[in-house]
């Protein structure tokens, strides 16, 4: 009797455990619709035509958002447009392209708000299926501040971002 209650209590909370699953995967795919729909707002170029990608650095990291059709000159110019755009506002201070993508509260934000312009070094970089900003900073504070919102970016773009490694990318 007492096996039948435990597998009875045992089969009750992976019931609950799966629906508390089932209720994050809902309100992550809520979020990146939402940013998708935000993103579409303030980045020229289509999303589901493109990539982001973040490679982390020992100090920093590269940005790069590249085309899905090499042959898709149009969102190529569009890309590298708004990248060298982004990549002047952020050398000023200015992230309010991504706040208003993703939030104020976006993690690492609010600390790369705070760096003073010798704190990060930013450059833009055009490439030949779209460009990249790469991000470069001597203390941890600010590298840690660049590789949380990257992997913040990373999670709300879902399947249009990922994660690549360093050693595959020169920096500039």
């Amino acid at each position: 009797m007492r096996s039948a209650k435990n597998s009875l209590i045992q089969r009750l909370l992976a019931l609950v455990l799966l629906l508390s699953m089932q209720g994050l995967l809902a309100e992550e795919t809520l979020r990146q619709a939402e940013v998708a729909k935000r993103g579409a707002q303030v980045m020229p170029f289509e999303l589901e035509k493109t990539q982001h990608q973040f490679s982390k650095t020992e100090t920093g990291g590269i940005q790069r958002v590249v085309v899905r059709d090499a042959n898709d000159v149009a969102q190529i110019q569009l890309i590298r447009q708004h990248l060298q755009q982004l990549a002047e506002k952020f050398k000023v201070g200015d992230y309010s392209g991504p706040e208003s993508i993703h939030g104020a509260d976006m993690p690492g934000l609010a600390t790369l708000k705070k760096a003073k312009a010798d704190d990060i070094q930013i450059a833009y970089k055009p490439e030949p299926q779209g460009a990249s900003i790469t991000f470069t900073a001597q203390k941890p504070e600010w590298v840690a501040a660049i590789h949380t919102w990257f992997d913040a970016q990373l999670h709300d773009h879902g399947h249009d971002a990922m994660l690549m490694h360093h050693q595959h990318h020169m920096q500039p």
